[in-house]
């Protein structure tokens, strides 16, 4: 070690000086002998004296004055080395195998008594690994100790540096370093904050779901006992968590309460949902309750602002749910309950009004409804294509898959039958000629990444969308019209009542009436699923217009071999946990598997004891996967956790990524986790 150290810098020019001047003292003497060469002659002398006596002196000291440095150097590091030890910061120095060379007290009280007399920070702090010290120079880690926080300040202290750093020492070895570590407690600062944050208020709205419905349906003396009763029940609930309840009408409600009661809310559920379920005084339908909350930042207004889109949300999905908008993300409580069949029709009438006003702003329209398009959302299609054409207007369909289930309603379209050529295009062509005059209309879905052309999303400066399933995080914004009413067993339903109102003259063709009948038919499986009222009186609407049964039976009719797929798929179900249905529908040989694939997952319902059905396929490269249930199980929910969505009895996914015995395990997982959690 002392070979490798040498005097350097200022230290050394000190000492070097009475040699320097020599260099002085000789140009003195050599002016002197040119004057008078006998005093020169003394002058030289007296510098060679000079000379060797600082030259001997410097060779004969410099190890002295070194030695001294060191004891110096070594009080001194006694001194600091008793500062730092009396620090009341943790500190410690470790060596490039993260093992401890030194550390001061408070360190030690905090790492407490070790085995080894130089262990491994890994050994007591397991959120400091070697890989991560040898990474970075300088880093920060948080880390817990005996319920307490540290925030870890760890650096790299390079022998070259420090050695550089005191002028009079250098290293040979400028690869050697130590690590020092600091901590700082923040186990009070992290106590304050989460007391900052339990104490902050979080604005609610609570809407009643159902509130006319449910009044009609209890005798009149007993509607004010009612809403007392549900008024009590939302009172007690929150005022229990600390929190106000403002009634803003007769079916809302504005609530704020302490962030710490959020936490509790949310690991019961928001019971508030099932409790207000439980009120009966004679109403047949049970009262429903939706819930936005808006967790986002310290503004109470831009909570506010959040609290409206997570109600927004919760009421697009169907109700009787709480949706909590927080800094990471959404999330969603209840939506067990079937969706309420309004019957006003006041909605409808308003969004037909609406688009009357849109199509006769613009000359141009794009119609497209999701990837791998089914008989609903072409049918909703077809109705918009009518409604444009009453106003005078062109409409095209974006249409770039044909299945054999929808090819014979789509050769019904054809110029021999008095259709445009270009009716249906593809999505190169529809964005080629997109521009700010021309409407996109999407139907049959909400999400942008379902849709047969996202890219013209996009481009449209004027976006409408109709569909009937439940909103997720991933929606189509900047819309100029949205209709979604996931209360509607199918969009052709939707589209059925807004052509109703739209103009009182439309007139449709039976093969237009048979494509948006169909459309009905298939997803309310024949009528059997997801219908209400309004349903039936949208089929008759159809049906008054020239809508054939018959004829749409024939046409919705199957080929041998995806009849023997769906037959095969359901020979090889296993039923798991004695309730699900799951199996893998075949695609060899079929042009259209996923309509096999959800066909199978109808039938197996049919099974006694199956609660949900999962038929999975695949096709393009992708997973697809048919969830189906009656009414006990919310199969929207399972789908969901997979990245999909849908309806409380009628749902689907994709996969992409993994193979069929892989999607089918991640679905038996998460049967598993929500019947874990009692989620039905």
């Amino acid at each position: 070690m002392g070979q490798n150290i040498k005097l350097k810098g200022k230290l050394k020019s000190y000492i070097m000086l009475p040699l320097r001047l020599t260099i002085l003292f000789a140009a003195l003497t050599a002016w002197i002998w040119y004057l008078n060469w006998r005093a020169g002659l003394l002058c030289a002398v007296f510098v060679a004296v000079y000379f060797i006596m600082m030259w001997f002196f410097y060779q004969r000291s410099r190890r002295a004055i070194l030695n001294e440095m060191i004891d110096f150097a070594t009080h001194y590091g006694n001194v600091q080395r008793k500062l730092l030890d009396d620090f009341e910061v943790p500190y410690a120095i470790l060596d490039q195998n993260a093992r401890l060379m030194w550390m001061n007290r408070q360190f030690g009280e905090v790492a407490g008594k070790q085995k080894s007399r130089h262990p491994s920070i890994t050994a007591i702090f397991p959120q400091i690994t070697k890989d991560r010290l040898c990474k970075e120079d300088r880093l920060s880690i948080k880390i817990t100790k005996d319920e307490r926080i540290f925030r870890a300040s760890v650096s790299k202290v390079f022998f070259s540096d420090v050695l550089d750093s005191t002028t009079g020492l250098e290293s040979s070895d400028p690869d050697q370093y130590l690590t020092v570590i600091y901590l700082f407690d923040e186990t009070l600062l992290n106590q304050y904050l989460k007391e900052k944050l339990d104490m902050q208020m979080v604005p609610a709205l609570v809407y009643i779901d159902n509130y006319e419905e449910v009044l009609d349906s209890v005798e009149e003396v007993k509607q004010s006992l009612l809403i007392a009763l549900v008024d009590r029940k939302v009172n007690k609930y929150f005022a229990a968590r600390g929190g106000l309840v403002k009634k803003t009408e007769n079916d809302k409600y504005f609530v704020v309460f302490p962030h710490k009661a959020l936490d509790e809310m949310a690991e019961s559920g928001f019971s508030l949902l099932e409790d207000v379920k439980s009120l009966k005084v004679g109403n047949e339908m049970s009262v429903t309750l939706s819930m936005g909350i808006g967790s986002v930042s310290d503004d109470y207004a831009r909570n506010y602002g959040f609290s409206r889109m997570a109600i927004d949300l919760a009421l697009g999905r169907g109700g009787d749910q709480a949706v909590v908008k927080t800094k990471e993300k959404t999330y969603y409580f209840g939506g067990n309950s079937r969706q309420v069949d309004k019957t006003t029709r006041v909605k409808a009438r308003v969004k037909a009004l609406a688009l009357r006003e849109i199509m006769i702003s613009r000359d141009k329209f794009f119609v497209m409804g999701h990837h791998i398009a089914d008989i609903d959302s072409f049918g909703a299609a077809i109705g918009i294509f009518c409604a444009a054409r009453q106003l005078g207007k062109k409409a095209q369909i974006v249409l770039e898959t044909v299945n054999t289930t929808l090819r014979p309603f789509k050769e019904c379209f054809s110029p021999e039958n008095g259709y445009p050529d270009d009716m249906f295009i593809s999505c190169e062509e529809a964005l080629e000629e997109v521009n700010s005059q021309t409407a996109l209309i999407v139907v049959d879905t909400n999400r942008p990444s379902y849709t047969e052309c996202p890219e013209l999303l996009g481009r449209a400066r004027t976006i409408v969308v109709f569909d009937h399933h439940r909103h997720g995080e991933d929606v189509i914004k900047n819309t100029d019209l949205s209709y979604i009413e996931p209360y509607a067993s199918s969009a052709c339903e939707m589209i059925a009542e807004v052509l109703q109102y739209f103009d009182e003259d439309i007139k449709l063709s039976s093969t237009e009436a048979d494509a948006i009948y169909a459309g009905i038919l298939v997803d309310t499986n024949n009528f059997v699923s997801k219908t209400g009222v309004r349903t039936f009186e949208a089929a008759a609407y159809l049906r008054r217009c020239g809508a054939e049964t018959t004829r749409v039976r024939k046409m919705m009719r199957n080929d041998m071999n995806a009849y023997k797929a769906r037959a095969e798929a359901i020979r090889h179900t296993e039923v798991y946990r004695g309730a699900y249905a799951i199996s893998i529908c075949p695609a060899e040989n079929i042009e259209s598997p996923t309509v096999a694939c959800a066909q199978a997952a109808n039938e197996l319902l049919n099974i006694i004891g199956i609660k949900a059905s999962f038929v999975l396929t695949e096709y393009n490269g992708r997973i697809y996967i048919s969830a189906r249930s009656i009414d006990e199980i919310n199969v929207q929910q399972i789908m969901e956790r997979l990245g999909g969505g849908g309806h409380l009895n009628s749902a689907g996914a994709q996969l992409t990524g993994c193979t069929l015995l892989e999607a089918r395990q991640t679905i038996e997982n998460t049967l598993d986790e929500i019947l874990k959690g009692g989620i039905k």
